[in-house]
């Protein structure tokens, strides 16, 4: 099951940047980004009423609330409006390959901020996506 909710999101994720880039033809950056949070948040707001989990909301203790809040700050408004940005000024398809190399930042900073450890597996992966890189640009 997790794979295939994994290959759904890659796939939305592959979609998704063509959208937003003929999107934002006609856009800002920000007008695009906050049109987009309105109508994710919209939806994401319905859902939670029908499916009634508004108690499971208010039952996340106050310090996730920070920790979330900051997640959404660098993920939903200062990642989310540079990949904007990038994405109007820029080609999809090289923004995205770039975009698509946070596993390493997450990688490092896992080690050093959660102690996770490293193995063969990820210093490969990891070696693939700085290659891949290289290639492209």
């Amino acid at each position: 099951m997790v794979i295939l909710l994994a290959l759904a999101g890659m796939v939305c994720w592959g979609i998704a940047p063509i959208f937003a880039k003929i999107g934002l033809s006609n856009a800002t950056p920000l007008a695009g980004l906050a049109l987009r949070t309105m109508f994710a948040a919209g939806l994401i707001i319905g859902w939670v009423i029908i499916d009634g989990t508004m108690s499971s909301i208010k039952a996340i203790p106050f310090n996730s609330w920070i920790l979330i809040a900051i997640e959404a700050i660098l993920a939903t408004l200062v990642g989310d409006l540079a990949y904007y940005a990038a994405i109007k000024k820029g080609e999809v398809s090289l923004v995205t390959i770039i975009m698509s190399s946070s596993p390493l930042v997450t990688i490092i900073c896992s080690v050093l901020f959660m102690g996770e450890h490293i193995t063969l597996e990820r210093i490969i992966g990891a070696a693939l996506i700085i290659l891949g890189i290289i290639c492209i640009v």
